[in-house]
């Protein structure tokens, strides 16, 4: 049960339009640079601490949404969908999301 549902959301994030393509890639390298100023600003543990922090509230954030959306099916707050011809569209993911990305990241 829990693969499948890992499977489903892996599946969306690969084909979901709600942030630009290269924003995919880019932030992988906005994470691992974080990583790095941080790991050399602060060490090894509280590097870990942060990051444990970063990846939970960063999780509560995606459970929230994906329970809200019900599997993202349905609108909710600034995740939009639309169905044209029988498919479903998603608009760009709006400022709430990245609001709450920035303050995570932050914390």
């Amino acid at each position: 049960m829990i693969i499948k549902e890992i499977k489903k959301d892996i599946n969306f994030i690969k084909k979901h339009t709600l942030q630009p393509a290269w924003w995919k890639i880019t932030k992988i390298f906005v994470l691992l640079g974080s990583l790095i100023i941080v790991f050399n600003i602060f060490g090894l543990l509280k590097t870990i601490i942060w990051f444990s922090i970063v990846l939970i509230l960063g999780l509560i954030i995606h459970f929230v949404y994906r329970i809200r959306t019900h599997t993202y099916t349905k609108s909710w707050m600034d995740f939009k969908v639309m169905e044209k011809e029988g498919k479903l569209t998603y608009g760009r993911i709006g400022f709430l999301y990245y609001t709450l990305v920035i303050i995570i990241f932050l914390i």
